[in-house]
């Protein structure tokens, strides 16, 4: 198995990342397999979803409606409902498995891999790309 870790920056608010790019450059020339992407955090997940055009922004504001950032968690550091981030893996998992074909990752026409990081008190994020070959 072939595994790395990039370091994604993800600024101060909560954000969608599209990391497809980077995910495809990992895999590119490898041949056919099993692409893993894993975000090592306790407060972000990885989406597979349309980007681009309103569907990451409205990622955020389904996870606000869900789960909003307000006095309700028991879990209290960080900023004001950082409780909230710390339950959000539980609705987008931390990590994702794809499929590799002949060195590229096998997503629909409009999917993106996305590191998903409602947390600002956290701005750079770690993923890491694991390949397993086909044998």
């Amino acid at each position: 198995m072939r595994s790395e870790v990039i370091t994604v920056r993800t600024g101060s608010r909560a954000t969608v990342r599209d990391i497809t790019a980077e995910a495809q450059e990992f895999v590119s020339g490898q041949g056919d397999g099993l692409l893993h992407v894993f975000v090592p955090h306790a407060t972000a997940g990885v989406a597979i979803i349309e980007t681009g055009a309103g569907s990451d922004d409205d990622l955020l504001t389904a996870l606000d409606d869900v789960l909003p950032t307000d006095d309700r968690w028991r879990h209290r550091h960080g900023a004001p409902g950082h409780g909230r981030d710390h339950v959000m893996p539980a609705f987008v998992a931390p990590y994702a498995t794809l499929p590799v074909l002949d060195g590229r990752i096998a997503l629909g026409t409009w999917q993106s891999i996305c590191l998903v990081d409602p947390n600002g008190d956290n701005p750079t994020r770690h993923v890491r790309f694991s390949f397993l070959p086909a044998r």
